[in-house]
């Protein structure tokens, strides 16, 4: 998957692009992700890339020109061969849940443009029809964190990312409910034990209990998670009932 992102700030992608299982997806070839300096393509003597707004108000906003000259790099003459998701980091647009993320996991390619203080010119989202996304209804200083947030989040889906693909499966959210309390070594560390039960060797008790721990915590923490998960739950075994009616009946 090739991810093209735009800003101001290309240092700030290091921590993404060179560390942990991003940077060896990216080593791997898994991944490709381009930084682009948009101050790389101001024609500005000082390369400016933004100016007040107008109408008034406090801030500065990104300019049409290093913008559309960046993208016309990527995609050649203005929307041409724009046939990629352009993504604009944005606290009014569509927040980023896991419908979307699998959606843009399954493309093969996309770009996102970090705006930075006040945002950008209308009219480059306008003209090159990007998709707003937010993170949440929170504003940063810039889009350059969400955009690490949203790599992240869609990169881990691209197969082979993950060194196993059963721990995507069973992670939290991914699995429609909250990840279960994990433990490891000391068995006693302090006065506190792990739980006996994860030391029995019964594998299926083990399981049960994981899944016990996983509905109780998503009913406290996630009541709108656990509603939709115990809806489209199919035929469950009696043990597997038996869980599941202890915590419904849990207030």
């Amino acid at each position: 998957m090739k991810i093209n992102i735009l800003t101001q700030f290309p240092e700030m992608f290091a921590a993404i692009t060179s560390e942990s299982i991003l940077g060896r997806a990216v080593q791997n070839g898994i991944l490709e992700i381009r930084l682009i300096n948009i101050r790389d393509y101001s024609t500005d003597k000082h390369l400016k890339t933004d100016d007040t707004p107008f109408g008034g108000g406090a801030g500065m906003v990104m300019l049409c020109q290093p913008a559309f000259d960046a993208l016309k790099d990527i995609y050649g003459p203005q929307g041409a061969g724009a046939k990629h998701r352009i993504l604009y980091m944005s606290p009014r647009g569509r927040v980023l849940g896991q419908d979307l993320i699998e959606e843009l996991a399954g493309e093969g390619e996309i770009t996102i443009l970090c705006g930075h203080y006040e945002g950008v010119d209308q009219r480059i989202i306008d003209a090159w029809g990007m998709e707003e996304v937010s993170i949440g209804d929170y504003v940063l200083t810039g889009g350059e964190l969400a955009a690490m947030v949203l790599v992240d989040a869609v990169s881990r889906l691209v197969p082979g990312v993950l060194g196993s693909p059963k721990s995507l499966c069973e992670e939290s959210i991914y699995s429609g409910l909250l990840e279960y309390p994990q433990y490891t070594k000391p068995r006693e560390y302090e006065g506190l034990a792990v739980p006996e039960l994860l030391f029995n060797g019964n594998h299926k008790l083990i399981h049960e209990w994981q899944w016990e721990q996983s509905l109780m915590l998503t009913k406290e923490r996630r009541p709108d998670l656990f509603e939709k998960y115990v809806k489209g739950l199919g035929k469950l075994s009696k043990s597997e009932q038996k869980i599941l009616d202890k915590v419904l009946k849990d207030e």
